[in-house]
């Protein structure tokens, strides 16, 4: 673990790992937060906790570290950003699936859906509309 300030950093390994790369691995962790939140404090990480969790996976891969420069892994998540933007953002995904389904002005929504021999349940989808 690694402390800054009032935040603790706390990475869990098992016991092959090497100590002195994990202590880095949270630095440059900590500095990447830092460049991309501007002096990270709590807040950042509980009130963006998606951008938190893509820069550690761009850090860390199936618990295989595959990135430690700081400007790569920031113009990565900086193109990720860009990207949100202009799909209007993940969050407004499931607002527009909904819409989406409401524009295909469907008479009666179908209950199943046959392809083949595959049999696919619609499930109840008036909650959201």
């Amino acid at each position: 673990y690694r402390h800054y300030a009032t935040l603790y950093f706390v990475f869990c390994v098992d016991s092959s790992e090497s100590e002195l790369g994990i202590l880095d691995l949270i630095q440059v962790f900590v500095e990447t937060l830092d460049k991309c939140f501007e002096n990270v404090c709590e807040l950042d990480l509980i009130f963006h906790m998606d951008k938190v969790h893509h820069i550690l996976q761009e850090m860390v891969i199936g618990g295989m570290v595959l990135e430690t420069n700081m400007n790569e892994i920031v113009a990565q998540v900086e193109a990720q950003g860009k990207l949100e933007k202009a799909e209007g953002g993940l969050s407004a995904a499931p607002s527009r699936a909904v819409s989406a389904v409401k524009n295909i002005n469907l008479p009666e929504i179908p209950r199943n859906i046959n392809i083949g021999d595959i049999n696919i349940k619609v499930p109840n989808l008036s909650q959201f509309m």
